[in-house]
């Protein structure tokens, strides 16, 4: 490892990567997303394969919501503060890919019995899977990019990577469950089955993400801080990330990202069913969209990044998306014009989809400039808690929306909305992406940090000679 370290001043050959360790890297995330594909659907088991009662499935999820966002932040203070041959983010890979494989296969294996013997099952399982392993996993997994390259195009490069190759397990997972499991005979047994087979394939991605990805950025200033036991107290550390503003930023960035996935996630299948009467119609229009989001990453964001930067691209994205949406909103009863917002959100939102974790990787650097303190685990691991917050703020928005126009529930889903409900269902898919482009808009048009990075580089190599941080 010693001889791959990096540091500040790192760059050309040093601090480059090759193809294979970012196809590796990127495919850690395909098998996080092949799990949470799976968990798309798991509302479906529960109610409609272990008989359970929605409003308990309802209940567990919104008690474990709470417990999710503290879990995040804790997990950042653990990758901090955690030191082994292999590393700090690295090895998490390693220790959580076995437990993270058999917890969705756990979560399936629902025991038949009294409604409180299911409660508890669904409680401990689920928690164990999100809250515990996911969290474990993913973010180690995302601070990683910051300790395996400290060049900021790398990091860039790595993102990129990671955004085109992660839908695949999701589209995998979302695909192919359903057919499989009607293959294996369409019963409990059938579904911890294929489960059992996504598991499998998570782990063998999982392992080769870890095999291949190595942390070769050594800070020796902060090695030597460290074995001092000069660590800032945890209340310290949380006061000097909320005074990082391009933390907020970036974690801005990476929650409207989640808003508009959940926007749209939530109108547009009420939309495909009560305004072109087929629901069948969403499943088309997801891979649409995703399918573009990917192509665009593939084919231009590379090209885009080495020409315009991951600011100056997203922005670009962004008017696209704004523009082309409210071109949209002139027709938006039309189907061909919902399919036309499908296809300019796709293109406009893959390239800040595509360098999302490049700018939480700058920000990490930009913290140590700023405050001479270092923290890759909780710069991530805080960002995960605005997107989570972003995200449960949009659901109980847009279901309260819907609830407050009159929609009327139903169990037998072929109830009649009045035009109350149906008028609201078109004005938050029309106006909820609208919103967040401005405010991504807003956001990118302040953010200076491309502009001033070398700098800080330069800075860094500077102190870091003399063992300052």
């Amino acid at each position: 490892m010693n001889a791959h370290t990096q540091t500040a001043g790192s760059s050309g050959e040093e601090g480059r990567l090759s193809w294979f360790t970012r196809i590796s890297y990127g495919l850690g995330d395909t098998a996080q997303n092949i799990v949470w594909g799976a968990m798309s659907i798991l509302t479906f088991f529960y109610t409609d394969y272990a008989g359970i009662d929605p409003a308990l499935v309802g209940l567990v999820m919104l008690i474990s919501r709470c417990f999710d966002g503290f879990s995040d932040v804790i997990m950042g203070f653990l990758v901090e503060r955690t030191h082994s041959k292999w590393g700090k983010s690295r090895p998490w890979i390693l220790w959580m890919s076995v437990p993270f494989a058999l917890s969705i296969v756990l979560i399936y294996t629902v025991p038949q019995g009294s409604t409180a013997l299911q409660f508890a099952y669904l409680f401990v399982t689920y928690n164990f899977c999100t809250t515990i392993c996911y969290t474990a996993l993913n973010l180690p997994y995302g601070s990683l990019s910051a300790m395996m390259t400290r060049v900021s195009k790398e990091r860039d490069m790595l993102s990129i990577t990671r955004m085109a190759l992660s839908p695949i397990g999701k589209i995998l997972a979302i695909s192919a469950t359903l057919p499989l499991i009607k293959i294996f005979g369409d019963t409990q047994m059938a579904w911890i089955e294929v489960m059992s087979i996504w598991a499998i394939l998570a782990l063998v991605l999982l392992l080769l993400c870890f095999r291949n990805c190595e942390e070769t950025v050594v800070i020796k200033a902060r090695d030597e801080k460290e074995k001092r036991d000069t660590k800032i107290p945890i209340w310290g550390s949380i006061k000097i990330l909320l005074l990082n503003k391009y933390f907020w930023m970036a974690m801005i960035l990476w929650m409207m990202l989640n808003v508009i996935y959940y926007i749209t996630g939530t109108a547009l299948p009420y939309y495909c069913k009560y305004i072109f009467h087929d629901d069948s119609l969403y499943g088309g229009l997801y891979l649409l969209e995703t399918g573009l989001t990917v192509g665009t990453i593939i084919l231009f964001c590379p090209w885009l990044l080495r020409k315009m930067g991951k600011r100056n691209m997203s922005l670009l994205g962004m008017v696209i998306a704004g523009v082309g949406h409210l071109i949209y909103c002139l027709n938006p009863l039309d189907f061909h014009w919902v399919i036309f917002s499908c296809i300019v959100r796709g293109i406009g939102f893959a390239p800040l989809y595509s360098v999302v974790f490049g700018f939480l990787g700058d920000v990490v650097e930009y913290g140590q400039w700023k405050f001479h303190v270092r923290q890759e685990g909780l710069i991530f691991s805080g960002g995960s808690v605005g997107t989570k917050v972003g995200s449960g703020l949009t659901s109980a928005i847009v279901t309260g929306l819907l609830s407050y126009a009159g929609y009327v529930s139903s169990t037998t889903a072929d109830a009649i909305q009045p035009q109350s409900a149906i008028d609201m269902i078109v004005s938050v898919y029309m106006w909820g992406p609208v919103i967040v482009c401005a405010l991504t808009a807003i956001v990118l048009v302040c953010y200076k940090l491309d502009k001033i990075y070398p700098q800080i580089m330069k800075d860094l190599v500077a102190r870091e000679a003399r063992g300052e941080l």
